[in-house]
């Protein structure tokens, strides 16, 4: 079981097996190049490496469970063969299953376990969960994304899923929530989301934050005409990072594995006290 560091965020390094995720798509999609860039991730402060097999991007098509295992399967036993602790992101019961009979110790969900068998499953195996909140499907998330009040509906559908996941006997500690920046969200709402961590953070379960590399981020200091490249993006994301960590996110996923553990370093030697005694 994954135990979250008591005085900073628990950094999780992005490992995207596929071949059209909106940052690295393809990078790694052969097995020994994932591999690779997963063990050099550790090296670099990684607490957990996070396997995906299938994008998640605004528009991306949905991949079979048997197409996704087949991309993640063979990396994930090797990373939990060498004692790396791994988290399967998916929204498919079917790949969560097999990922925990293989090792895997989270279970990263954008779906928020919208999928009765997923919350089924997580329920009944001694895995941390995390529930985010998307507004919609990726293929159409970023359509037109509408909300009378963004925070107060994410953190409902948040605090909804993770009760009932608790109600079904998982320890609250084991129930993280992250609000899904970028997923169904324009930029304006992942400001009001992000200027709202603390809120999440005050419902006691722990916070994690995707922001690394995101559109909204090459929007704001690029312009909405002239956004940042990908690539670029790097210092917006860390910024963004210590503002989250300053409100007490327990889990930061991340592509840049080295710079985070850095500035996630720096803070914590400045705060000195740690987080709030919680759980």
């Amino acid at each position: 079981m994954f135990r979250l560091p008591a005085d900073r965020p628990a950094v999780m390094g992005v490992l995207n097996v596929t071949p059209d995720s909106f940052s690295d798509g393809g990078a790694f999609l052969d097995s020994s190049a994932a591999l690779d860039h997963a063990l050099r991730m550790v090296d670099e402060g990684a607490d957990l490496v996070d396997v995906g097999g299938e994008s998640t991007r605004p528009g991306a098509a949905e991949v079979p469970a048997d197409e996704e295992w087949s991309r993640v399967g063979k990396v994930l036993e090797s990373l939990v063969r060498r004692g790396v602790l791994v988290s399967v992101d998916t929204r498919k019961a079917e790949v969560a299953r097999r990922a925990l009979d293989c090792g895997a110790c989270v279970v990263n969900d954008v779906s928020g376990l919208r999928d009765p068998a997923m919350m089924d499953l997580v329920c009944s195996r001694p895995c941390a969960v995390c529930i985010m909140h998307m507004q919609g499907e990726p293929a159409t998330m970023q359509i037109q994304p509408h909300y009378r009040d963004v925070v107060e509906e994410v953190l409902e559908f948040l605090l909804r899923q993770a009760s009932e996941a608790v109600r079904r006997g998982k320890p609250s500690p084991e129930v993280w929530i992250d609000p899904g920046i970028g997923f169904g969200k324009t930029t304006e709402h992942n400001r009001a989301l992000l200027r709202s961590l603390d809120r999440l953070v005050r419902t006691g379960y722990p916070v994690l934050l995707g922001v690394s590399r995101k559109s909204f981020i090459g929007r704001v200091l690029g312009g909405e005409a002239t956004p940042l490249p990908v690539e670029d993006r790097l210092e917006g994301t860390l910024a963004v990072q210590v503002w989250a960590q300053l409100q007490g996110v327990r889990v930061l996923r991340v592509h840049d594995v080295l710079a985070t553990r850095r500035c996630v370093e720096m803070v914590r030697w400045l705060r000195a006290d740690g987080y709030p005694a919680r759980d």
